[in-house]
Formats: C-alpha cells, sequence, structure tokens
C-alpha cells in the first residue's frame, strides 16, 4: 500500500468486486502498469481473483483487508478520489 497507485487500485475495490477492463477504465494506468500493480496486490495477498468466461475480477482477498480499505476509502476516496491529497 506504499504506492499510490495500488493504493487507488485498493479504494476502487473497497467499493466492491471490479473487473480489469473497470479498473482500466477508472485509472490513469496503462495495461501493462495496472497488471504489475495487481500481481504485486495478488502476491502480497491483498486481492483475489475470479474468471468468469475471458474477464478476470478482482477483489480485497479477506476482512480484514476489506476493514482496512474500508477505513481507508471513507477518509480518502469517497466521493472523491483526490479528498485526501
Amino acid at each position: 500500500m506504499s504506492n499510490a497507485s495500488r493504493l487507488l487500485i485498493l479504494c476502487h475495490l473497497a467499493d466492491g468486486e471490479k473487473s480489469v477492463g473497470k479498473l482500466q477504465s477508472c485509472l490513469e494506468l496503462s495495461q501493462s502498469a495496472l497488471s504489475q500493480h495487481l500481481a504485486v496486490l495478488r502476491r502480497d495477498g491483498i486481492v483475489s481473483t475470479r474468471r468468469s468466461s475471458q474477464t478476470i475480477f478482482y477483489s480485497l482477498a479477506n476482512e480484514p483487508a476489506q476493514e482496512i480499505m474500508s477505513t481507508l476509502y471513507d477518509y480518502f476516496c469517497s466521493g472523491d478520489s483526490t479528498k485526501g491529497n
């Protein structure tokens, strides 16, 4: 979570499961950069994946991650992703 892009990804996932395509449309990241950030979050056990046909969906992996992100989301992301800046 020390990376601003990963924190923003997690803020979007705090609002619920998202497809890779939906995440990419919400963020100003290239597909390769997004994939690299998601790989780090997956490796660290913060997010989990679900596949439906060709689409991969990401969500927060567990209850502690959801609780932390819910708190951070309420403070930084709720209604405006630049609120905490």
